[in-house]
């Protein structure tokens, strides 16, 4: 008489709930990865801000004595004074901002005070004329006289640029040419930051396969 044993033949089959925490696993861990690699892509970019976020004097070579505000194209400048300002100013303010290649605008004496310009808390809109120029990726204030003025921002909209904010936040110092020039730093931090983020990637990849 021949017996057939079926156990020896019914394959094993992982259980239900085997199977679902298998895959509450997996999904743990892609959600992981992708949540390292948001961060490090983040981390990346708040690198390359954190190095140009601070106003500072400009270069020596900086000087406004050659440009031709003669142009076509008109800008809108923005300027917002901070509420820890003086209450107002009598100071001169000058404005010059410009692009990577070499088109610069200058709007000397945007001072005011019968027009109560720049007084504390307040938002001054101006329309300025200029040379055509591409992206604006440099801004500079000029102040002079005893009373002090501390800008919160100056917002810059062009043809050609995408609007652009400086903040500053702090008093602009007497007699000096003081602001940002993103120009060369902005891409040489992107640079860096662009040669460190597969390390950030490898770094996140390993934590994943240990997970």
């Amino acid at each position: 008489m021949l017996f057939f044993d079926s156990s020896a033949s019914r394959k094993s089959s992982p259980s239900p709930s085997h199977s679902l925490c298998s895959k509450s696993s997996n999904m743990l861990r892609a959600f992981s990865f992708l949540l390292l690699l948001q961060a490090s892509v983040v981390f990346t970019l708040s690198e390359a801000k954190l190095s140009i976020i601070h106003p500072e004097a400009a270069a020596k070579g900086f000087n406004v004595s050659n440009v031709q505000n003669a142009g076509a194209c008109s800008y809108t400048a923005v300027i917002t004074t901070s509420c820890s300002s003086t209450r107002y100013t009598r100071d001169q303010i000058s404005l010059s901002f410009g692009d990577a290649y070499g088109n610069q605008i200058y709007a000397p004496r945007l001072d005011d005070p019968s027009s109560r310009t720049f007084e504390r808390c307040s938002t001054d809109t101006f329309e300025i004329y200029g040379p055509c120029a591409y992206q604006i990726c440099y801004l500079y204030v000029y102040r002079s006289g005893p009373d002090g003025w501390k800008p919160e921002n100056v917002k810059i909209y062009g043809h050609n640029s995408r609007a652009v904010t400086f903040s500053y936040n702090t008093f602009i110092p007497n007699d000096l040419w003081y602001g940002f020039n993103w120009c060369n730093t902005a891409s040489s931090s992107a640079r860096k930051s662009a040669h460190r983020w597969p390390l950030y990637a490898v770094a996140a990849l390993f934590v994943f396969l240990i997970l």
